[in-house]
């Protein structure tokens, strides 16, 4: 696969512009998980179950949609005006006013009263007189009538009601023409709007339609930016403790010097190949352990002690100059286990896939720079295994790697039949994230998918 076509057509981002999408989609998580912890989303929830309830809808729809009329206070209000503003009822309101009319009323409970039709008493007396103009007037019938009807006891009756608390209360609500503006139910309708319309909720619930796997995915479990050596101890890590951890072989050049030939400067690991004799063990397929005198020096390094992880996505920006084979990649320690790789470089081609004896597959990659770094990706999931460069994807083939945890494990060498030299196996940095499969999002989503 040739990846300098597919830089050029922009089929593959540059390793800067793929750092930054990743550091992007990272800040992405961050922002995400700051937002999922906020008291602004645990209010919004709060007031997303209000708003959304049918009691709340069906109070809305009452306020906005109901009329003055239809309403218990209106009809009540109604009906309590137009019989205190009826003509009848306003004279009846007068008479009780009227002093004079007063007055008659007292003067008809006397006994005096039965003389307020005799022309004797009445030219005797102007008071009587008086009297009798209010006895026949069509005041004082209207003042009778008003007494003796049903309009008056249903006007006492609305007038007692309308002129509690309670009733002014929810007659001033019903009576305002602008009442849902007005109502508490509004304010909470309308922070949860604003709510629902900021930046961060909206940013928030984006991420969650997109079914958000990267946001478990793109949360290191380890992020090694190589300022120190903290991570990696010398050796293969081997799982079995009667081998002899960091050998080289017979049919190597090199000697692997125990972790001297590797350091941490500039935010980077440099782990070298130099020319210089070293007596050290080595393995033999016929004779086994045996003590051999190479003339390189280099280092095999591994973090089976910090860190140990059973799929997910692997990451590592690499790069190599000089002579020698280079290996970077993953390991369970154990002999008959596959190796992966996630970079390889075997003398003359860069290679990724998997090293497993005589079922190994490896693809070759052209056009690539060796000193340029790359960022070289093992997406490890429940089905399938995926080999990246950058942003592009190089090999995808079925998940057949044994379930235990695997460690990060880097090494150079050189072959006896190829031409020694001095080299460097360079990283920036090493980072590795939790499978999506076994995250708490991916089981939340398989829940829901199962409803």
């Amino acid at each position: 696969m040739n990846l300098f076509t597919a830089r050029l057509t922009g089929k593959m981002l540059s390793t800067e512009a793929f750092e930054k999408t990743i550091y992007e989609m990272q800040e992405r998580v961050k922002r995400y998980r700051l937002i999922e912890k906020s008291p602004e989303l645990a209010e919004y929830l709060e007031l997303k179950k209000i708003v959304e309830s049918s009691a709340f809808q069906e109070r809305k729809q009452e306020l906005v949609n109901r009329k003055y009329k239809d309403t218990d206070e209106g009809r009540k209000m109604t009906a309590f005006e137009r019989l205190r503003n009826s003509r009848e009822m306003r004279r009846y309101q007068r008479a009780l006013e009227d002093p004079t009319f007063q007055a008659f009323l007292k003067f008809r409970e006397t006994d005096e009263f039965q003389k307020v039709n005799s022309v004797k008493e009445c030219l005797k007396s102007a008071e009587m007189r008086r009297y009798k103009m209010i006895y026949h007037s069509s005041f004082y019938k209207n003042y009778q009538k008003v007494v003796l009807s049903s309009d008056l006891k249903q006007l006492n009756i609305l007038e007692k009601e309308v002129s509690t608390e309670d009733f002014q209360k929810r007659h001033a609500l019903w009576a305002d023409a602008k009442r849902w503006q007005h109502s508490e139910e509004y304010k909470t309708e309308q922070r949860y709007l604003e709510l629902a319309n900021s930046d961060d909720i909206k940013f928030f619930y984006t991420q969650r339609e997109e079914r958000i796997d990267w946001a478990e995915l793109f949360r290191p479990a380890f992020d090694d930016d190589m300022s120190s050596s903290k991570n990696w101890k010398p050796g293969y890590g081997y799982a079995n403790p009667a081998m002899k951890d960091g050998h080289s072989r017979t049919s190597e050049r090199q000697a692997y010097n125990g972790g001297k030939n590797t350091f941490f400067v500039d935010g980077r690991m440099s782990l070298e190949t130099r020319e210089e004799s070293k007596k050290a063990v080595a393995w033999d397929e016929k004779k086994g352990f045996v003590e051999q005198v190479f003339e390189y020096t280099s280092d095999v390094m591994n973090t089976k002690q910090a860190f140990t992880q059973e799929s997910g996505l692997f990451m590592a920006k690499v790069r190599t100059k000089g002579d020698g084979h280079y290996f970077f990649g993953l390991t369970t320690g154990k002999q008959n286990n596959p190796m992966i790789a996630l970079y390889h470089y075997n003398g003359s081609t860069h290679q990724m896939g998997i090293v497993n004896g005589d079922k190994t597959k490896m693809i070759n990659l052209s056009g690539m720079f060796r000193s340029a770094y790359y960022v070289y990706s093992f997406h490890w999931t429940k089905n399938e295994i995926i080999w990246s460069v950058n942003d592009m994807e190089i090999l995808r083939l079925p998940n057949r790697l044994p379930k235990e945890p695997m460690f990060f494990i880097a090494q150079s060498w050189l072959p006896m039949k190829e031409k020694g030299g001095e080299g460097k196996l360079r990283v920036k940095w090493v980072r590795a994230f939790r499978g999506v499969d076994d995250s708490p999002l991916a089981q939340r989503n398989v829940k829901e998918a199962e409803k």
